[in-house]
């Protein structure tokens, strides 16, 4: 038959314009999330030796420098992680007044009044034994951790948070922090969700930059098994009917099908977090000159927004945002 096939798509990737005007999905630097890690000293920058380029920052000029060079490219939103002084039983300086993540916010929001600043809500960091909550009988009790959220997330809401994200897990985790936030008078605070968190491998890498390894044991009596997809369904409507006002899961890479499920059941903002080893396997890679790191954190990225998400938390943020600038992901 002369001329078959009649439908040629090959005629719309022709030339870069052409994929351009036929490109189904777009990144911009304003979908990405920077983490950021805030310790107390001052000078530091103090770079993770299995996360190459992130650096555990102090709350001075080092911080700064790093802000200012995220929002010169372009990205609004950064989250905040804090290595407290020092650590006991149930965290306290995660809840201080002068804790290492409310000095952070009062000086970024007096620096960036119109910078996104999101606190990552979680007591890994800050207890003496890294789990995600008050221990007793050597297991998390979920109630008793729910008060410490509310406080944390209070401070976090008073030192200029615009957005708190509990991160532990907890049953009823968003309706303890909804209820402490309104009955405080932190109403405009929103909640950010990590309503679908598995116990993943994936995150060594921050648990190296956080310093927030369990002491004992593991997190699988409280993170999702990675073999379910009905139950994150699940998580994420519970957090959504208890008043979330954005929904994450975490991983992302080997989860987008995950991502793209509570998309298709939610009209919630999707927040997908890039993790810790997914950012490491990529770097190290790159530096064995075995891929594109470039090609390869574009097309993750992109791949992401294909599978539903709307905003993504990567530690690729600055990397990324700078190869948007020169000429986006195709």
């Amino acid at each position: 038959m002369t001329g078959f096939p009649l439908q040629r798509p090959r005629r719309r990737r022709r030339t870069a314009a052409l994929r351009r005007l036929a490109r189904e999905h777009a990144l911009a630097p304003d979908d990405l999330i920077a983490p950021l890690f805030v310790v107390h000293g001052s000078g530091v920058a103090r770079e993770v030796p299995s996360m190459p380029g992130v650096f555990q920052l102090s709350v001075d000029a080092m911080l700064d420098r790093e802000v200012d060079r995220l929002r010169a490219l372009g990205i609004g939103a950064v989250i905040l992680f804090g290595i407290p002084a020092r650590k006991d039983e149930i965290g306290s300086e995660n809840f201080a007044p002068d804790g290492i993540v409310q000095r952070a916010l009062r000086r970024l929001r007096e620096r960036h009044p119109d910078l996104l600043l999101v606190t990552d809500v979680c007591c890994c960091e800050y207890t003496s034994h890294g789990h995600c909550g008050v221990v007793k009988d050597g297991a998390v009790d979920n109630d008793a951790t729910l008060e410490l959220l509310g406080r944390v997330a209070k401070s976090h809401a008073a030192a200029g948070a615009d957005v708190v994200a509990p991160s532990g897990m907890m049953d009823g985790m968003v309706r303890a922090i909804r209820t402490a936030l309104d009955g405080a008078g932190y109403r405009d605070c929103a909640i950010l969700s990590y309503a679908v968190k598995y116990a993943s491998a994936f995150y060594g890498p921050f648990r190296e930059a956080a310093e927030s390894a369990p002491a004992f044991g593991d997190r699988r009596q409280y993170q999702m098994d990675p073999a379910n997809l009905r139950e994150a369904l699940l998580e994420a409507a519970l957090d959504e009917a208890e008043g979330a006002d954005f929904l994450m899961v975490k991983p992302a890479l080997a989860y987008l099908d995950v991502v793209r499920a509570v998309r298709e059941r939610t009209a919630l903002p999707l927040v997908a977090y890039n993790v810790s080893g997914e950012y490491a396997m990529v770097k190290a890679a790159a530096r064995q000159g075995w891929l594109d790191e470039r090609r390869v954190v574009l097309e993750a990225l992109i791949g992401m927004r294909r599978a539903g998400a709307d905003a993504i938390i990567t530690y690729h943020a600055a990397d990324a945002a700078a190869w948007l600038a020169e000429g986006g992901v195709g």
